[in-house]
């Protein structure tokens, strides 16, 4: 089984440093992501799902830190900092916000490359899901593949079955609607996202889950949903 090429996210504005990068990156046997402001990253970022985030601190429509900050709402990829700016403070800065690691500028493609292994090499995996939800309301059994609410047994379609499990898996974590489109409709229906909708508003008829104060179904805006867990 072959490993799966990870994905690079280089965000950043100087149009140099981004094809210094994206070449050295591709050169290493990784895929490349390009983005040159913050708006453009973050959508990047939630549709392409990257293994690792290179992330420049001065960008032209916002601060890298205010990006990281609304990057870290949802997800926990591993973000490296690049800046000219080399003060204790800025750095000090960046990794309370929720980087990884911080690189100054300019800087040699080995060192960053040996970094970006490192993060790569210690991201956490993935902590084995458990089998059966139960919040004393919602019941759901993924061993006998049974949704319960207040003791009643629901009757969920495949589909309805299938997203409301993915979003139980991650729970607390917001699951993009193209991860879910590609995992549930396949590759080919990743921009296919009234098929979600249509699931997604079933799914909460059946579960009594009002959108506007939702007790598990939460829609994250552009993005995806979360499932908020009880328990």
């Amino acid at each position: 089984m072959t490993a799966a090429i990870p994905c690079v996210l280089v965000i950043d504005d100087e149009a140099q440093i981004r094809k210094f990068l994206d070449i050295g990156l591709r050169a290493e046997g990784y895929e490349v992501l390009l983005a040159a402001n913050g708006a453009e990253g973050l959508a990047l970022a939630a549709t392409r799902s990257p293994d690792l985030v290179i992330l420049d601190i001065g960008l032209p429509d916002r601060e890298g830190h205010d990006v990281l900050a609304e990057l870290r709402q949802w997800s926990h990829v591993p973000v490296l900092m690049l800046s000219v700016r080399d003060t204790e403070n800025e750095k000090v800065k960046a990794l309370d916000a929720g980087a990884n690691d911080y690189v100054t500028k300019p800087f040699g493609i080995q060192e960053l490359m040996a970094r970006l292994r490192a993060l790569l090499r210690a991201r956490p995996g993935e902590p084995e899901a458990p089998q059966r939800y139960d919040d004393g309301q919602l019941v759901i059994d993924l061993a006998r593949r049974e949704v319960m609410l207040d003791g009643t047994l629901l009757a969920l379609t495949r589909k309805e079955y299938a997203v409301l499990t993915t979003l139980v898996r991650h729970a607390g974590r917001v699951v993009t609607q193209q991860q879910l489109l590609r995992d549930i409709w396949g590759a080919t229906h990743t921009h296919d996202s009234h098929y979600l909708r249509i699931v997604v508003g079933k799914l909460r008829q059946k579960l009594g889950d009002d959108p506007a104060t939702p007790r598990w179904l939460k829609t994250e805006p552009g993005v995806g949903y979360r499932f908020i867990s009880g328990v």
